[in-house]
């Protein structure tokens, strides 16, 4: 696979995950389990779409695998979607 699609680039663009989890504390749970990793600023949670989808911004390169691990901890899937279009 290629640099850009395993880490999660430092910077404004963050990367973008889907997810199977629907209530608000499992939400919550996730998003404190991310925050926890070594790099990671922000978790931005977005609830209007389906599936639901989280953001992910990091200060330091952070690999993906890395958030999936932590997600599938708690029982459910992150899945991270396609590069954003240049």
């Amino acid at each position: 696979m290629g640099f850009l699609k395993d880490n999660v680039i430092p910077g404004n663009h963050g990367k973008v995950f889907g997810t199977n989890a629907k209530k608000d504390e499992d939400l919550a749970y996730i998003k404190s389990s991310i925050l926890k990793i070594k790099g990671v600023e922000d978790v931005v949670i977005d609830r209007s779409i389906f599936p639901i989808e989280f953001t992910v911004y990091t200060s330091a390169l952070v690999k993906v695998d890395d958030v999936e691990k932590v997600v599938q901890k708690s029982g459910f899937h992150a899945i991270p979607q396609e590069l954003f279009s240049l």
